[in-house]
């Protein structure tokens, strides 16, 4: 794709693109992840039981996917970037504000609304990256952007581990942390990215002068994608959000190993993403890459919990990071990438991760009350892993022969 203002650059503008929204993903899940270690404090401070500690996360969710598809819609309308970034630089100034919540039901309502503006995000980044990457580098771009949430997790663990843990600093002192760099990456945002909405006759013209109607975002091939990322997303929320808690309670870790021990999934996730999308762009299909990665994630997800050694616990994290939903998600992209309208991609991928963030909004609640019903945190993971078996089933009907943005281009 050329530039955007038509003048030869030094570096392309997609590439330009892919570091910022990288970028993107590092805030977002680094102002996430630094909830998760310090649970423990939260749960002590506030008196709360298991599910009410799950229900921070799950309350967060339902902002952020509720916001999934209109910001989605009013991207394609008004212009993707007015969108999302106005919603970045909102919720690094409310991750603050949450620090600063004197009750549980205040830090709930601070909260919810950064995954409100975190919601702003989703449809109007893939759709502008969609449009900006090339297609023989899509899945490998978005990979790369993608591999931005494997940064942010780590960054997040390690902020409040060692402030809180390590340095024994308030537990709400991560939260004033966070919203600094977040404001920035969202000023450095409204910097680089360039959007030029499409006009309605535009729009119109790229569907045959047809409008959008709801049956175009419910092709086979995009139902069975939503089935699997919703799958996918609840067991990694399991395991993203419950690990710093599994780790003190069952494992007897404390501090910064904690963050170290946690890191193994999205450290593990950045050269398996870029990976298994690099061998989905070869091959030209999405499908055999799937039906390879999930039940390996099955297997690594059991394993957490399994064993009492330390190595396989190790060994556990660092598969389910390679084969997980942070690998899975850029061929899932793209499986949405190939079949979605072309005139709506902010749409349908809003729609995408609102229904793959329902499982987000499930799994900290459901964890959390299937451990205080049964005394341990082991019957939530073996649920994640049997969901992980409806999305194993799910890619097996995903059909490749007739993607209607790739047809003709398929690599054998």
């Amino acid at each position: 794709m050329g530039e955007p203002n038509g003048k030869k650059e030094l570096v392309p503008y997609w590439i330009k693109a892919v570091i910022i929204f990288f970028l993107g993903w590092v805030a977002i899940y680094a102002t996430r992840s630094v909830l998760n270690p310090v649970m423990d404090n939260i749960q002590g401070e506030f008196g709360l039981s298991g599910a009410q500690l799950g229900m921070i996360s799950s309350i967060f969710f339902i902002g952020y996917a509720g916001l999934n598809v209109p910001s989605g819609i009013l991207g394609d309308k008004i212009g993707k970037k007015k969108v999302l970034v106005p919603g970045i630089i909102l919720f690094g100034i409310f991750a603050a504000v949450t620090g600063m919540m004197p009750t549980f039901f205040l830090f709930m309502v601070a909260w919810l609304l950064v995954g409100i503006f975190q919601g702003f995000y989703y449809g109007p980044q893939y759709g502008l990256s969609s449009e900006a990457i090339p297609a023989k580098h899509i899945t490998v771009g978005s990979a790369i952007i993608n591999s931005g949430m494997a940064f942010g997790l780590s960054i997040g663990y390690f902020i409040s581990s060692y402030t809180v843990g390590t340095l024994g600093m308030s537990w709400r002192a991560p939260f004033y942390i966070i919203a600094i760099p977040v404001v920035l990456i969202g000023l450095a945002m409204w910097w680089i990215i360039k959007d030029k909405p499409k006009s309605k006759e535009e729009r119109a013209q790229e569907n045959g002068g047809q409008k959008l109607k709801v049956k175009d975002l419910f092709s086979k091939n995009m139902i069975f994608a939503y089935i699997t990322i919703f799958c996918a997303i609840y067991a990694f929320f399991v395991v993203v959000t419950w690990i710093p808690y599994y780790l003190q309670h069952a494992r007897g870790i404390e501090g910064t190993e904690v963050a170290v021990v946690s890191s193994l999934v999205p450290w593990a996730a950045i050269p398996g993403s870029i990976l298994f999308s690099w061998i989905a762009d070869k091959m030209g299909k999405r499908r055999p890459v799937l039906l390879v990665m999930i039940p390996l994630s099955i297997i690594a997800t059991v394993c957490i919990v399994a064993f009492n050694s330390m190595w396989v616990l190790y060994a556990a994290l660092i598969g389910y990071g390679i084969f997980g939903k942070i690998s899975t998600n850029p061929v899932l992209v793209a499986v949405i990438a190939d079949n979605a309208p072309k005139h709506a991609l902010g749409t349908a991928f809003g729609l995408y991760n609102f229904i793959g963030m329902c499982g987000s909004i499930l799994a900290p609640y459901i964890t959390g009350l299937l451990t205080d019903l049964t005394g341990s945190l082991n019957a939530g993971f073996y649920f994640a892993a049997a969901l992980l078996g409806v999305a194993f089933i799910s890619v097996l009907f995903i059909k490749e022969d007739n993607r209607p943005n790739v047809e003709g281009t398929l690599v054998n």
